[in-house]
């Protein structure tokens, strides 16, 4: 090997840490080519995931380090959202789940490359390419098993929650994790619901988070935020609040 495809190896080494991915975009970056690639393959120095995706042979990984490449190094605009992100930021004591879960969002008509969405990563995989929030409103990166991810901040997590209700979350178990939101800012909070496209979100929230009570949402102006006309049934034989103009499951209003 030459001195300056030797340099090339020590520098793939130098990023290739344990737990950690690589994809095409990085090895061009460290100006690797295709062929120096397939030669890395065959040498065992790289393993493949999938087309597109790397990691050092024999090493695990897990679905933080293969995130991490779709959102650092392809510029993947996907996040971990929902009950996800509401877990990683320590309110799994309020939801139940039988299997560890990771509810990613990315915009609509967006998909995951097949390297990712085709691994097994040991969790059961929910991908919802939506727009109904602004991409760059209420996310933040944060470290997960020392792998930097971006995530979903409470006040945008909650909101995907409902958003997924009640075909993939169930509401009574959205509200009692609203219960435990005591720390929501309210400025976020005004600036979600003002840029937010739907109207089911937006009353369900202000719905839940009046019924809460928490001391943030007196803070809330909600005179900003645009609820929309007509009623609007999220649950059948629900029960219908006339101020939020929406019928919602009964349990619910017994908590």
């Amino acid at each position: 090997m030459s001195t300056d495809n030797d340099t090339k190896l020590r520098k793939l080494f130098k990023v290739l840490r344990q737990g950690n991915v690589v994809t095409i975009p990085l090895l061009e970056s460290l100006g690797i080519s295709d062929n120096l690639r397939k030669y890395y393959l065959e040498s065992g120095w790289l393993e493949s995931l999938g087309r597109g995706a790397y990691k050092k042979p024999e090493d695990s990984i897990g679905w933080q380090g293969a995130l991490n490449a779709l959102q650092k190094q392809v510029g993947f605009k996907v996040h971990v959202g929902g009950l996800s992100a509401l877990e990683l930021h320590g309110y799994s004591h309020y939801f139940r789940l039988s299997k560890e879960n990771l509810h990613l969002f990315s915009p609509q008509r967006s998909t995951l490359p097949k390297w990712f969405s085709n691994f097994d990563w040991g969790v059961e995989l929910f991908h919802k390419p939506t727009s109904f929030l602004p991409d760059e409103i209420g996310i933040k990166d944060m470290d997960t098993k020392g792998i930097s991810v971006s995530i979903s901040f409470p006040e945008r997590a909650i909101m995907e929650c409902l958003y997924l209700a009640p075909q993939k979350t169930d509401l009574v178990e959205c509200y009692q994790v609203f219960e435990g939101l005591v720390n929501l800012k309210p400025r976020l909070v005004t600036e979600l619901l003002t840029n937010c496209t739907s109207i089911k979100v937006k009353r369900l929230f202000l719905y839940m988070a009046e019924k809460a009570n928490h001391q943030w949402f007196q803070f809330i102006k909600t005179d900003k935020v645009n609820l929309g006309n007509g009623k609007r049934m999220i649950t059948e034989k629900g029960v219908y609040n006339a101020k939020y103009l929406i019928s919602i499951p009964k349990e619910l209003i017994e908590l």
